[in-house]
């Protein structure tokens, strides 16, 4: 029987650089395959050749056994091929109904059938338990809410093979379940998917088969159950990783660099007080929704507080939008690098130095020292694109990640907030990024650091301080900071302080 669909002997340039070289997979109807490799493997790229979004420099794309060429992505979606980005599509401005049925309107006479479409959204958003209104605007959702919409979309054709690039990533534990649940469902029908995921562990629990791609070629195809986590992390990355978490260093004083005293953002986050000391990590934990971002956003002005005060150093400050914060010492790695970090359109080197035009360059942009900046940053960081004057929006996840780190550090700052660091990265990026992490606190930095991942909480932080609906619940310090103790508090089964 012929595989669902089929990539026979890839390739793809970009001018003179491949990224794609001689793959070949098969997908076999009412499979899970995924597919993991570092970013820059050339995973999203082979991808977007078996959805239509590009065409191979060599090879071809089989579907059902024959062979096809894709005129785009619409054109894939209409013979059964659906790929779900891991960075959203969606017109924020619209509703989630009708970024569901944008160029696919369902009509009654001369009009638009509302109340089908309304219906069917319902429909299919209880199908995935998520809690998200039909008719709210998308600009107004949360990050996990907007992937749920995402799955939706991709939902809402009759799919035959379904690309889901990193659809966890985001999501909270309870989230990924009902996804899991989804995907063997879809499989029983015979739709076949193809899972991208840096989460190795979920990539052998869900799926059949794992192929793993390294520098643009395929390394090795086999049954999920025949690999273990450290196997598949070895083949991708070519070494062992046997200790992902570098050693936390004591180097905290008891200088305290910032105090939040009762900020409350409208809705959302209420009365939190919490210190930051001088050389620290300190973590915050929590399901997705508790708060954490937003409350990080009241605080550097992103958001707007209707209560709470500021203390930098002992002495208050106003800090009104995140000119303000720089101003202070503080910068935040945004959780959404594509939609608030970067310039998707733009080079690297405009990127690197936006945050720093007010405070370095004057009111002319200085190119000599933005070149000098960009291959300094490309060094230090390890930022890989062979044409640095590409968009940014084509460097892979863990590169966009590395320019969003090295931007951040361009203002000097003496506090960063990463808010999910290391979401959509790679295993062996995941190592640079915690180590450049604890290297700051190392000199002296404090470092806030928001994930979803609790091992990352962890393996990095002194102190942990978990949110649950908008409230600081509970702190846990030094070995107390351990999966149990955070979910009890994050459950509600621990009592708040």
């Amino acid at each position: 029987m012929a595989a669902a669909i089929e990539a026979r002997g890839i390739s793809k340039d970009f001018g003179p650089v491949r990224v794609l070289d001689g793959i070949d997979i098969a997908i076999e109807s009412g499979e899970v395959h995924a597919v993991v490799g570092e970013n820059g493997a050339g995973k999203s790229t082979l991808m977007r050749i078996l959805s239509g979004l590009y065409h191979p420099t060599e090879g071809e794309v089989a579907l059902g056994g024959e062979r096809v060429v894709f005129r785009g992505p619409s054109d894939a979606e209409r013979r059964g091929v659906v790929m779900i980005h891991q960075e959203f599509n969606l017109a924020e401005s619209l509703t989630v109904e009708q970024n569901v049925f944008l160029g696919r309107e369902m009509r009654k006479g001369p009009l638009l059938d509302r109340r089908r479409m309304r219906a069917q959204t319902e429909a299919l958003l209880q199908t995935l338990k998520a809690d998200v209104d039909p008719a709210a605007p998308v600009y107004g959702l949360s990050v996990s809410q907007k992937q749920m919409v995402e799955i939706v979309k991709a939902l809402l054709g009759d799919a035959r093979v379904l690309i889901m690039d990193e659809p966890t990533a985001v999501l909270s534990n309870r989230e990924t379940e009902t996804l899991f649940d989804l995907i063997r469902t879809l499989v029983e029908k015979g739709v076949s998917i193809v899972y991208i995921s840096h989460r190795l562990n979920e990539v052998r629990r869900i799926a059949d088969r794992v192929t793993v791609l390294k520098d643009g070629r395929l390394v090795r195809t086999a049954p999920a159950a025949e690999l273990t986590v450290d196997e598949m992390a070895r083949l991708m990355v070519g070494r062992e990783l046997s200790e992902i978490f570098p050693e936390k260093h004591d180097v905290m004083s008891e200088d305290c660099v910032l105090e939040i005293r009762n900020v409350s953002v409208p809705h959302l986050v209420h009365n939190c007080s919490f210190e930051l000391r001088r050389g620290e990590i300190l973590g915050f934990a929590g399901l997705v929704g508790a708060g954490r971002t937003e409350l990080m956003e009241g605080i550097f002005g992103l958001r707007r507080r209707s209560s709470g005060e500021i203390v930098r150093n002992g002495r208050p400050v106003t800090i009104r939008n995140m000119s303000d914060a720089i101003r202070h010492g503080m910068a935040y790695l945004t959780e959404d690098r594509k939609g608030k970090g970067l310039l998707t359109s733009m080079g690297m080197g405009p990127n690197l130095t936006l945050l720093s035009l007010g405070s370095r360059l004057g009111p002319w942009i200085d190119r000599r020292y933005e070149a000098r900046a960009l291959g300094e940053a490309i060094e230090q960081f390890d930022i890989r694109a062979a044409d640095l004057s590409v968009p940014v929006g084509l460097l892979s996840g863990g590169n966009q990640q590395k320019l969003s780190l090295a931007k951040i550090m361009q203002v000097e700052p003496e506090i960063v907030v990463f808010d999910e660091p290391t979401r959509g990265i790679d295993v062996g990026t995941k190592q640079q990024v915690y180590r450049f992490i604890r290297d700051l606190a190392a000199q002296g930095m404090s470092c806030v650091v928001i994930s979803s991942e609790l091992q990352e909480i962890i393996g990095l932080c002194h102190r942990t301080i978990v949110m649950r609906e908008g409230r600081i619940v509970g702190e846990l310090t030094g070995e107390e900071i351990e999966q149990e103790a955070i979910m009890r508090f994050a459950t509600g089964v621990a009592e708040a302080i």
